[in-house]
C-alpha cells in the first residue's frame, strides 16, 4: 500500500494526532485502504488528526496483541516518529488486547467501537439519544474496568491483603449495573412512548430514510418535507428520528421518517440501544435506502445497509435505492455503470435538485401500491 501523504497541519491546530491500525485480508490485491479510509473519517468527526497508518496484513488478529511482534514495534515505532498520542484500531478490541497494546506502545490506545461511541456521544442532543448513547457506553465499559483499575491492584498476595483497587473496581462494577438498569427502564418507557405515537399514525403511509452516513438523508428529507433537520459534511450529524408529514396530490397524507445513518461494523450495543429508534425503520411500508453515488466504495456502502436491515428484520420492505450526491461525479461512466449494476435505482442531487421529480414518483407508486394492496385497511 502506498503511503497517505498528510497535510501539514497549521501551528493552531492542536488536535489530538492518531495512527490508524488495521487488519487487511492476506491476499496481495487487498490492502485495507477502504476500511481505513472510512476510520480516518470517523476519526475525524471525534476530533482527532491522522498522522499515519499501519496496516497488519493477516488473516486473523493476534489474540494478546491484534498485530504481530513485527507490526507492534512498527506502530511503536511511528507513534514516536509521528509524535502521535492516540492508535485508533479498526476492530474491537479485548481488554486483555487494550491493556497488551497500551503497555507495549506507551500510547493511548482506542478501538473502532469506542470511537463510534465517542461520536454518538458528542451528537447526541436529544434526551432520548443521550440515554441509548450512555447505555451503549456503559455495557462497553463494564467488561474493561479492570484495565481502567489497573493501577491500583492488589497490594499483597494472601488472605487480608485485597487493595484499594479491587475493591473500588466492584463498587464500580456495581454502580454501572445500577445505572445500565435505570437507563433500561427509561428506554422501555421511550420505547412505549414510540409506540403510543405509531398507533395514532398507523393508518397512515410511512416512508423511512435509511443508508449510509454522510450520503445526503438529512438533506433529501428536508427537500421531500421542507424541514430544516441540521446537515453537515460530518458522520452521524444527525441521530434522532424526525419524522414529517408530506401530501401526495389524489392519494392523501403520508408520513416520511429521517433515521440514523449506518457504518461498517456498527457496533451491536449501539443497534440494541437504538432498537426504539430502529424500529421505525422496521415498521415503514417503504423505504428511502440512500447511497453516495461519487463514493468509491457505494456498491460496499449498499450491501453494509442492506445487512443491517436484515439484521433489523426489514429487507423485504418495498425500497427504492437513491444514489444521492450526482453532482460530484465527474466521470459519467460512474453514473453509466451505477444505473447498470442496479436497475431501477434513482440518481439524485440534493444539492442541485436533480432526480427529485423521479424520487417523489417512486414514492407516490409506493403510496399507489400501498393502499391497492389492501395493507391500509389491514390497519
Amino acid at each position: 500500500m502506498k503511503n497517505k501523504l498528510y497535510d501539514i497541519p497549521s501551528e493552531d491546530d492542536k488536535r489530538e494526532k492518531a495512527v490508524l491500525v488495521g487488519l487487511a485480508p492476506a491476499r496481495p490485491s487487498a490492502d485495507g485502504t477502504d476500511t481505513l479510509d472510512e476510520l480516518e473519517f470517523l476519526a475525524d468527526t471525534a476530533g482527532a488528526r491522522v498522522v499515519g497508518r499501519v496496516v497488519q496484513r493477516h488473516r486473523r488478529p493476534d489474540p494478546s496483541t491484534f498485530v504481530g511482534k513485527g507490526k507492534l514495534e512498527e506502530l511503536k515505532s511511528a507513534c514516536e516518529r509521528l509524535s502521535a498520542e492516540l492508535a485508533i484500531f479498526d476492530d474491537e478490541l479485548t481488554p486483555a488486547q487494550l491493556r497488551n497494546l497500551e503497555e507495549a506502545t506507551g500510547v493511548r490506545v482506542i478501538d473502532r467501537t469506542e470511537l463510534v461511541l465517542d461520536i454518538f456521544a458528542l451528537r447526541a442532543k436529544t434526551r432520548e439519544a443521550k440515554i441509548q448513547v450512555e447505555k451503549a457506553q456503559l455495557e462497553y465499559l463494564l467488561p474493561r474496568l479492570t484495565r481502567m483499575w489497573v493501577h491500583l491492584s492488589r497490594l499483597g498476595g494472601g488472605i487480608g491483603t485485597r487493595g484499594p483497587g479491587e475493591t473500588q473496581l466492584e463498587v464500580d462494577r456495581r454502580r454501572v449495573r445500577e445505572k445500565l438498569s435505570i437507563l433500561k427502564k427509561k428506554l422501555e418507557s421511550v420505547d412505549v412512548e414510540r409506540e403510543i405515537q405509531r398507533k395514532k399514525r398507523s393508518s397512515v403511509f410511512s416512508i423511512c430514510i435509511v443508508g449510509y452516513t454522510n450520503v445526503g438523508k438529512s438533506t433529501l428529507f428536508n427537500l421531500l418535507t421542507r424541514a430544516s433537520v441540521f446537515t453537515e459534511d460530518k458522520l452521524f450529524a444527525t441521530l434522532d428520528a424526525t419524522t414529517r408529514k408530506v401530501f401526495f396530490a389524489g392519494l392523501g397524507g403520508a408520513v416520511i421518517t429521517d433515521t440514523v445513518g449506518f457504518i461498517r461494523k456498527l457496533p451491536h450495543s449501539l443497534v440494541a440501544s437504538f432498537k426504539a429508534t430502529l424500529r421505525e425503520v422496521l415498521e415503514a411500508d417503504m423505504l428511502v435506502h440512500v447511497a453516495d453515488a461519487a463514493a468509491p466504495g457505494a456498491a460496499r456502502q449498499v450491501t453494509t445497509v442492506e445487512a443491517v436491515l436484515e439484521e433489523l428484520g426489514a429487507i423485504s420492505t418495498p425500497t427504492a435505492l437513491v444514489f444521492n450526491k450526482t453532482d460530484l461525479v465527474k466521470d459519467d461512466t460512474v453514473t453509466f455503470g451505477l444505473r447498470a449494476a442496479y436497475p431501477g435505482s434513482i440518481l439524485t442531487s440534493a444539492v442541485t435538485g436533480a432526480g427529485m421529480d423521479e424520487l417523489k414518483e417512486a414514492l407516490r407508486s409506493g403510496f399507489e401500491a400501498w393502499l391497492h394492496s389492501g395493507r391500509a385497511a389491514s390497519r
